[in-house]
This record gives C-alpha cells, sequence and structure tokens, in this order.
C-alpha cells in the first residue's frame, strides 16, 4: 500500500500511525484536519490555536477575513507547496511579503496582530 501524507496539521502523526491499520482513517483524519484549518482560518480570530499563540492572523490579500471556502482552498493549496521537496514553504523566506505558494494560490496574507 502506497501512502502519501501532507504534513500540514495537528493531526498528521496520527494519521502516519493509524493508515496501516485502517486506510479509511486517512479519508477521517484529512476531513479533520481540513475542518480544524478551515474553520478557525475563517473564524473571526483569523488563525489556528498555533498561529494565535504566535501572534499571526490569515487575511485575503485585501486585509479582509477569510470565507471558508477561501480558508478550504488555502488548506488544499498546502498539498501544492509541499510538492518537489516543500519548495512552496521554502519560497516563503524569498518573497517580499513572506507568501508561499499556498498563499498566492489562495490570494491570502499571514500577517503579524501584535
Amino acid at each position: 500500500m502506497v501512502l502519501i501524507v501532507v504534513g500540514i496539521g495537528p493531526f498528521a502523526v496520527l494519521v502516519l500511525a493509524i493508515a496501516y491499520v485502517n486506510p479509511m482513517a486517512c479519508v477521517l483524519f484529512l476531513a479533520m484536519d481540513w475542518l480544524y484549518f478551515a474553520m478557525l482560518e475563517s473564524s473571526v480570530r483569523g488563525a489556528t490555536v498555533g498561529k494565535t499563540i504566535m501572534g499571526l492572523r490569515v487575511l485575503t490579500d485585501r486585509g479582509e477575513r477569510l470565507t471558508f471556502l477561501q480558508a478550504t482552498g488555502r488548506f488544499f493549496s498546502k498539498f501544492v507547496s509541499s510538492m518537489a521537496f516543500g519548495i512552496g514553504f521554502i519560497m516563503i523566506a524569498f518573497t517580499d511579503r513572506k507568501r508561499g505558494l499556498h498563499d498566492m494560490i489562495a490570494n491570502t496574507v499571514v500577517t503579524k496582530t501584535r
């Protein structure tokens, strides 16, 4: 069995541990991961728990709050960012607004709140 997991969320380790026992667990944990990111990043706070602790917030490139659909697009575009050895994440260090490929695809930006 071939398993491809992108470690982009808090459930990635659980997916790796459980996937070989029950492949349907991958689907369940992917759904949980998606809902975690999409719901929290589209909330009033605009951030996951970790981003809130770090004083960060996700906004559209126009400075507006994300919709659930935009947050969903940002989540799934992280899979594109992880391809080719994670170059989509590495490019955050080299872009002027510190945006990854997934942020460019979803037209989002991560900003500091404090």
